[in-house]
């Protein structure tokens, strides 16, 4: 992956085919910032990662001698370490909303993409998958409002939405191409041609869209 544009020493750990993996190597692209990324299996993490992770989980970058384990933490830092393009609002109030939205995102709409990835049973899978589009065709009106996820400019709002919205089809959630629905459809479409999400995808997640990766 990556656009090479910003020198760094960085190092991330990240799953192939995870949508926390996937926000932030979006983020990374973006930024244009040259990172070694490190395809880890999740069943089988490497010793280097147990050593430097408390909770021995991915993703996980580690910058010198900082090391972030969680995907918020991670994207807020790069943003600020890489101020350009800016990826959070300027103004406080805009910034609270963009932090607030994406705690919507991963209360909401992240443990279910997290159930139908695992698949426990197909009656967990049934109702998240059902839970899934039904929440996003109610709110799909919305997306077209702005260009963005409630924003006038591409933030790290979008850099969570976009990788559920990319696995939808891998998990059997299809939105219905509905008048209502249409404006969603027309914003993954922008995502999904986004120079810098193309560069973020890894082999695995273009073979979920083989038609688009």
């Amino acid at each position: 992956m990556g656009v090479v544009t910003k020198r760094s020493s960085m190092t991330y750990f990240s799953s192939s085919e995870d949508h926390y993996s996937h926000r932030v190597r979006i983020v990374l692209a973006e930024k244009g910032v040259t990172v070694d990324v490190v395809d880890v299996d999740p069943l089988d993490v490497p010793a280097e990662l147990s050593e430097i992770n408390p909770y021995n989980s991915l993703p996980t970058l580690v910058d010198r001698e900082l090391t972030l384990y969680e995907t918020r933490v991670m994207m807020e830092y790069l943003d600020e370490r890489f101020p350009h393009p800016p990826l959070l609002p300027v103004y406080p109030v805009a910034r609270a909303e963009s932090r607030q939205f994406i705690y919507r995102i991963e209360n909401d709409w992240c443990p279910l993409v997290d159930t139908l990835k695992k698949a426990a049973s197909k009656e967990s899978v049934d109702k998240a998958a059902k839970g899934l589009k039904d929440s996003l065709t109610a709110i799909a009106p919305i997306f077209g409002e702005m260009p963005f996820f409630m924003s006038e400019e591409f933030t790290l709002v979008d850099c969570c939405l976009a990788p559920i919205l990319w696995r939808l089809e891998r998990y059997g959630v299809q939105l219905p191409r509905t008048r209502q629905v249409t404006p969603l459809l027309e914003y993954m479409e922008r995502m999904f041609a986004r120079e810098a999400f193309l560069q973020s995808l890894t082999d695995v997640e273009r073979e979920m869209r083989p038609e688009l990766g």
